[in-house]
């Protein structure tokens, strides 16, 4: 073997390597190009073959193994070429999701599209078309002995007695006034807020525009969400006076387009106001009662219903039109009474052996007791 000077030899290494970095660098980024190019007949020299460091060390032989580092790369998709045409470049970026659609994806999930779909089936009066559920007769009728015996506060301080005293179309909007102050609010409340805005004439949709909405909230406090109601209230009344010439709307959409109605108030105006029936009005009573008597559930399942408006669809498909205007005040009464949120009087009901929730749903000895015993029985 040759020995050669050992500054010669790093120099030799140095130039070398310098070139074979420059060298891979070009390749990897021109590499799919010169793919695509003209294939060359000359064969490319190893930057550290024997000629180039012979030359480099003045006909010195240095053999110097190095070993080349493996570079992790993703397998790309070669380059389409079309003749005339040059690359084509969207076949790169077709995996990639273009903006639009994400937009749309979040469109189709939005709530103004859900809004638009509960809107579609509130308004529409749905056929009796399911099979009634067992002993409902029997459960009804025993609901109505009940009721005879024992008075409610709907049966005396209910919306549909909201301004009886009053000219039919004064009659009419203190119903829709009465509706819209009914939400989230007790009857007692709920009737005397009327009474104090009939005692300052303020039942008539001139007077509401005019007054202040201060005044309205004042008068009408303590119902629930007194402040939104107020200004409800004037909205109202301006929309009344403006499209409506004084009167309340006729039609269920009409109502719904109010701000502050929604399906159960907009189904018991219209049945009051303008003696037409179109759905059952379904309050938290009637929507709690209806599923501890089983009477509902949701579509397709044996889960209970989650909102009034979907009790309201369910016990449309089977209970007959004839009962949609009784069943309300009938419920509600014995929701008021006996059939409560909290600690129902199960001990006082008469229907509790058709009843699923009899004693389930309270915490008083004296239910426990009669649970247990009722368990006791043949």
């Amino acid at each position: 073997m040759i020995m050669v000077n050992g500054g010669a030899a790093s120099s030799t290494l140095h130039n070398a390597a310098w070139l074979y970095r420059i060298r891979t660098m070009n390749r990897q980024i021109h590499g799919a190009v010169s793919s695509s190019s003209k294939p060359t007949s000359s064969k490319t020299q190893h930057p550290l073959s024997d000629s180039n460091l012979a030359n480099g060390a003045s006909g010195s032989v240095t053999r110097v193994y190095t070993r080349k580092k493996r570079l992790k790369q993703e397998a790309l998709e070669p380059l389409e070429i079309n003749p005339g045409k040059g690359v084509n470049t969207h076949k790169q970026l077709c995996g990639l999701p273009d903006i639009e659609e994400f937009a749309y994806k979040r469109n189709i999930g939005s709530p103004s599209s859900r809004r638009s779909t509960e809107t579609s089936i509130t308004v529409t009066s749905v056929k009796t078309e399911g099979n009634p559920p067992e002993n409902w007769v029997e459960v009804l009728e025993g609901i109505r002995q009940m009721r005879s015996s024992e008075d409610a506060p709907v049966d005396s301080m209910g919306c549909d007695k909201a301004g009886s005293f009053l000219p039919p179309t004064e009659r009419r909007f203190a119903v829709l006034l009465g509706a819209l102050l009914s939400s989230q609010t007790k009857d007692q409340v709920n009737n005397a807020a009327i009474h104090r805005l009939h005692q300052n004439g303020l039942l008539t949709p001139e007077a509401v525009d005019k007054a202040d909405e201060s005044t309205i909230r004042e008068l009408i406090y303590p119902v629930g969400f007194y402040t939104r109601k107020a200004t409800y209230m004037k909205k109202i009344a301006r929309i009344c006076l403006v499209k409506y010439n004084g009167d309340i709307p006729s039609s269920l959409d009409d109502l719904l387009s109010l701000p502050g109605i929604g399906p159960k108030m907009a189904h018991l105006i219209l049945h009051i106001a303008w003696n037409d029936v179109q759905g059952i009005c379904v309050d938290t009573h009637v929507h709690r009662i209806c599923n501890r008597l089983g009477w509902v559930s949701r579509p397709g399942t044996k889960q209970k219903t989650t909102s009034p408006e979907e009790t309201r669809v369910a016990l449309q498909q089977w209970l007959p039109k004839e009962e949609w205007v009784a069943i309300n005040p009938l419920l509600v009464g014995f929701g008021q009474t006996i059939c409560t949120p909290l600690r129902p009087r199960c001990e006082a009901c008469s229907v509790t052996k058709l009843c699923p929730a009899a004693f389930k749903d309270t915490s008083s000895p004296s239910s426990k007791l009669k649970k247990s015993n009722r368990s006791k029985e043949p």
